[in-house]
């Protein structure tokens, strides 16, 4: 499996934000990308079915789609994915691989399992840019994120809302940090015009990043470590459910 991945690493790279792309010609894609536990009540991993048709059942189609369906969507493109193997389906290998590493990146950010996801309902608006965009691009050669051993996951929808859950979990602190930092620094000193290809536009500022990457300890650095290990395991879960089927390299 590393082998194959690794020699088609330039069209997974490639084809990884496409799921986000589609969200701007296909509405039905939005809700793929995040799950809003906090509309389920104080105890939403507790409340919440984990089979698709007992949450529509108890919630409605409606409210699951407006709230999103992030752990379903990680499921069901691991199926997608078990088949592409078992058909030998180099394209739809790959295709589908890109999609769910999407997802599956989507639901460790913390900021896609909350209502309050950019801020916006405590006047933090930006604020999902800066944890899942700013802080990576200013930190991210400083990250020690290693290829560690892939596991087999055998309730991928299971293990979908594992993950979930544990984002959740540090949504309050992301949104809490924040606001304590916003205390410290002025308002005027939280900006600057930063460079982006050939134009210079307002974003937060390097001092205001290293701040809240500071307060953070490592928590997107860890994120993202985590979200390496739960990919591999997915893909490498997938091909053995497939019945560890020869793939071409």
């Amino acid at each position: 499996m590393s082998g194959f991945y690794k020699k088609h690493i330039t069209y997974i790279t490639d084809h990884a934000i496409t799921a986000d792309k589609r969200r701007y010609v296909d509405s039905a894609e939005i809700p793929k990308h995040y799950f809003n536990a906090d509309r389920y009540g104080k105890q939403p991993f507790t409340t919440m079915p984990r089979k698709w048709k007992d949450a529509v059942a108890k919630y409605s189609l409606d409210t699951i789609l407006k709230h999103g369906t992030l752990p379903w969507t990680i499921q069901q493109n691991y199926y997608w994915l078990v088949n592409a193997f078992k058909k030998h389906d180099t394209i739809a290998i790959l295709r589908i691989s890109a999609n769910l590493a999407h997802y599956i990146a989507d639901a460790h950010v913390p900021l896609h399992l909350t209502l309050n996801h950019d801020g916006q309902l405590s006047g933090q608006e930006g604020i999902h840019a800066l944890w899942e965009s700013r802080l990576p691009e200013y930190f991210g050669n400083q990250y020690k994120v290693k290829p560690l051993k892939a596991r087999y996951i055998s309730n991928p929808l299971t293990e979908a809302f594992a993950v979930c859950h544990s984002s959740f979990k540090s949504a309050d602190t992301v949104l809490r940090l924040q606001r304590l930092l916003n205390k410290r620094i002025p308002f005027e000193n939280r900006y600057a015009m930063i460079q982006r290809g050939e134009k210079k536009v307002k974003d937060y500022s390097p001092e205001y990043c290293r701040a809240y990457n500071k307060m953070l300890t490592g928590m997107v650095e860890r994120r993202m470590q985590m979200a390496v290990i739960s990919v591999g395991s997915y893909w490498f879960s997938a091909w053995v459910d497939a019945g560890q089927p020869t793939l071409k390299l």
